[in-house]
């Protein structure tokens, strides 16, 4: 059997219910002990990641690496307390006092740190995109169902409380038969990182290599392949796609525009655009069905009801008669309080070692998006639609 075919038929075959939780039979911690965080790869996101670990109760990073001295200087001083610095992340995972690791490395580094990690008994918290590549989701799928430690994939939107509330409401029938998506996540920018030696371009700007990157869509898309996936409880049949080094003449490889369309079982199309030449609209998520739509941002959603519905008159704040809140052009905001998502995430990562819980955001969920991913990058680059194995 190839290994992609290992992915969809073995592992990710009983998608839908991948998104319960689930208690595990393990674990070591109490609710009032302190995790010991090592982070591995302080660049942008590591490091962004470090005064959020700061401020969660519990929670504190204890060590660093980075292979990239002014990365690792940066990532350090960011730190509240004493943290030891690495240049090799296997010497961390010999740390006995680092409990569970943050990998925020290259996309293609992803796989082999993280079952490094597991191996070395750590408990993993995996940025996204999960794994690149076929072989390697099948390993770290493998690995960490073999493993007594939590593995949660850093798809931050998939513990926004926002974002569940809004699966829930999808899922109770507010908005109908689900007929549609439309994903967007456009830039006005080169997407490159200063280089202050010539030596680190492809560490620093990897994204624009093949050889570690997926790009666009394993960078930002995959964010909103996973929460498709979420609401569908499954993965697509098929992808089309095309994109193009059309506007940044500057040698890299990996596409600057992307335009997919991933198909759903029963007929829903799901479509993703990522441009770094335009920003109008940036972030955008609309789940569309015969009842409504619901549009999401970064934080913020809203709620447009199908048909010839006029702004209800009720009780709001008292007043008789008020006006329901309405943004013209995306209908009515919900009003929800919740945590940053990159924050809840890392929170969820806590609770879920001290109360030895499968992540809502696991393994078998970062495999769907990887694979996801994967496909639509194979139908970029090799000009094909790609469909998914069946299931046998």
């Amino acid at each position: 059997m190839k290994r992609r075919d290992f992915i969809v038929k073995g592992s990710l075959a009983s998608s839908a219910a991948l998104y319960a939780p689930t208690v595990l039979g393990y674990g070591t911690f109490s609710v009032n002990e302190t995790i010991n965080i090592g982070v591995i790869g302080t660049g942008d996101r590591g490091g962004g990641l470090i005064p959020f670990i700061n401020q969660i109760p519990n929670m504190q990073v204890v060590a660093c690496c980075d292979i990239i001295p002014f990365r690792l200087s940066s990532g350090l001083s960011k730190v509240e307390g004493k943290a030891k610095g690495y240049s090799d992340y296997k010497k961390m995972l010999e740390d006995k006092d680092v409990d569970a690791v943050l990998v925020a490395t290259p996309f293609s580094t992803h796989s082999k740190i993280a079952i490094d990690a597991l191996k070395a008994g750590k408990h993993v918290y995996g940025e996204k995109t999960m794994a690149k590549g076929y072989e390697e989701i099948a390993e770290l799928v493998s690995a960490a169902d073999e493993s007594n430690s939590i593995f949660q994939t850093g798809h931050q939107y998939h513990s926004s409380r926002l974002y569940s509330h809004v699966v829930d409401e999808i899922k109770n029938g507010k908005i109908g038969k689900i007929t549609a998506f439309e994903c967007q996540w456009n830039r006005n920018g080169n997407w490159r990182r200063p280089v202050p030696d010539p030596k680190w371009e492809r560490m620093i700007n990897w994204r624009m290599y093949r050889e570690f990157s997926g790009g666009l869509l394993a960078e930002l898309c995959s964010h909103q392949l996973d929460f498709a996936n979420w609401v569908m409880g499954a993965m697509p049949e098929k992808v089309m796609g095309i994109g193009g080094i059309d506007y940044w003449k500057d040698g890299r490889e990996t596409y600057d525009n992307i335009h997919l369309i991933y198909s759903y079982p029963e007929g829903v199309r799901a479509s993703f655009t990522c441009l770094t030449s335009n920003a109008m609209g940036d972030y955008k998520v609309k789940v569309m069905g015969d009842k409504g739509t619901y549009i999401l941002d970064y934080a913020k959603a809203w709620f447009y009801p199908e048909g010839s519905y006029e702004k209800k008159i009720g009780e709001v704040d008292g007043v008789s008669g008020a006006t329901l809140n309405w943004d013209q052009g995306r209908g009515i905001p919900l009003q929800f309080d919740h945590e940053d998502p990159s924050k809840q995430a890392l929170i969820d990562f806590r609770d879920n070692i001290v109360n030895n819980t499968l992540p809502v955001s696991n393994a078998k969920t970062g495999a769907m998006a990887a694979t996801c991913v994967q496909m639509g990058l194979d139908a970029m680059y090799d000009d094909v639609i790609m469909s998914k194995p069946q299931q046998g």
